[in-house]
């Protein structure tokens, strides 16, 4: 049996303090959970276009890419079916921090533990920090 796969793209809009954007969602599934501005590729755009729009529409910034955090592609991750995210960490350089789209409220937070995370939000944001802390240590910072 054939599954349709959809190609998405998530962002880690992370501030100079550290501090990370999270969007409450406005629909389900996960209506009211918390997560990662993003979203579906759309036509003929590149995943890295699909990252930069989905974030100016549910926060209102204009951001730069600055990696590619991981693919995240667990059968079980999406409840509506096969979806597989690239996710991307990426800084604001313009715009005003504000709910657009699909985001009932938008918030920026150091901390994300406690909070109802849709998706596979939770491990894709461990994931980050895990790498964060090995990369600041490797640094010698």
């Amino acid at each position: 049996m054939e599954h349709q796969i959809t190609l998405t793209a998530d962002v880690i809009i992370r501030w100079a303090d550290g501090s990370i954007v999270l969007a409450k969602r406005k629909s389900e599934p996960y209506k009211g959970y918390w997560g990662l501005p993003g979203g579906k590729l759309e036509g003929y755009e590149t995943i890295q276009d699909t990252a930069i729009r989905e974030a100016k529409e549910e926060t209102g910034l204009d951001i730069r890419l600055d990696k590619v955090i991981g693919v995240y592609s667990d059968p079980g991750r999406d409840p509506r079916g096969r979806y597989i995210s690239v996710v991307f960490l990426a800084h604001p350089v313009s715009g005003i921090l504000e709910s657009g789209s699909d985001a009932e409220e938008v918030m920026l937070t150091k901390d994300f533990a406690g909070r109802l995370l849709a998706f596979d939000h939770h491990h894709i944001l461990t994931d980050y920090l895990a790498s964060s802390i090995n990369a600041h240590f490797e640094h010698g910072m």
